[in-house]
């Protein structure tokens, strides 16, 4: 599809946004601080920005209990790798660009953490004991080490309403997972049923 003006430079970008208020630069640290690690300490969810090597990029959501990324020290961050279906796309991606970036949320909360760094994919025993849940250690983490981080401001969930559950859908009139799974990838080997039964029972092995 063709647009009309297309953006093609930063010089034509500042002219229709502006200059940032110079607090919006000088809020960006190098370090995790007392005020990342409790905003960390109280997360239960973060969002993981990878590309690969041609700069195609993916999303993938983590969550576990709130504080569940443990924050090595000041420049160092870890995340457990739950199981999950296997692709591995984040992984994947790290291994070939080790640029990620993280957005951390708390529920309630309309602010939100931004972590950008580099990250490499660790074995560490001593560490993955210390990531353990009901006595089960992730067989990988995700160790990142810090660059920038900085708190965003809470604008897009409050236009979202992202909280407030008198505007969220009723579960009836979103289309169930497993339709969408069978229409996406079309199985040959199981029926609906069977699909919807394989992911509730994945729901119910979480670690």
């Amino acid at each position: 599809m063709e647009f009309a003006g297309v953006v093609r430079s930063e010089a034509e970008l500042r002219a229709v946004v502006g200059e940032p208020w110079e607090l919006n630069l000088c809020k960006q640290i190098s370090q995790l601080d007392h005020h990342c690690r409790e905003f960390i300490a109280r997360s239960p969810f973060v969002l993981v920005g990878t590309s690969d090597e041609a700069g195609r990029c993916d999303v993938s959501p983590r969550g576990d209990a709130p504080g569940f990324a443990l924050v090595a020290d000041d420049a160092t961050l870890v995340l457990p790798e739950r199981a999950g279906n296997r692709r591995a796309d984040s992984l994947r991606n790290v291994l070939a660009s080790p640029h990620v970036g993280l957005l951390f949320l708390i529920p309630g909360s309309d602010e939100t953490l931004r972590i950008n760094g580099r990250a490499q994919i660790i074995q560490d025993s001593d560490v993955l004991g210390r990531l353990a849940v009901m006595g089960t250690p992730p067989l990988l983490a995700l160790a990142v080490e810090v660059e920038e981080c900085f708190l965003h401001c809470g604008r897009a969930f409050k236009r979202a309403r992202l909280w407030d559950a008198g505007d969220w859908p009723p579960a009836s009139v979103l289309t169930p997972l497993a339709q969408i799974l069978m229409d996406h990838a079309q199985p040959r080997d199981c029926t609906l049923e069977e699909l919807q039964r394989e992911i509730e029972e994945a729901y119910e092995r979480l670690y």
